[in-house]
């Protein structure tokens, strides 16, 4: 969790995509938006996926349930939070409110 702690303390946004391995259905169409959100804002943010099977303890800490969760965090605090399926357009808008 020290990697994580490292992670979201960036002062740049910090867009996490928790989810797991066996959605594989959506979890393709999840890492699209997500790599369309990554090209649309460069290097202003980072977007970043975490699978939530082989990161229990932290999925435990954060109380994910919802499959998948979106985060953005910023200098450590956690801006924005919401479970299930966002479009690109949506995560981009939202990211662009923490640059």
């Amino acid at each position: 969790m020290a990697k994580f702690g490292e992670l979201i303390s960036s002062e740049i946004p910090v867009l996490i995509d928790f989810y797991a391995e066996w959605e594989e259905e959506k979890s393709d169409d999840v890492h699209d938006i997500l790599r369309d959100v990554a090209a649309a804002l460069g290097d202003k943010a980072k977007v970043i996926k975490i699978d939530i099977d082989k990161n229990e303890t932290l999925a435990n800490a954060l109380r994910i349930k919802g499959n998948p969760t979106f985060i953005i965090y910023k200098g450590g605090e956690m801006k924005w939070r919401q479970s299930g399926d966002q479009d690109a357009n949506t995560l981009i808008s939202l990211v662009q409110q923490y640059l």
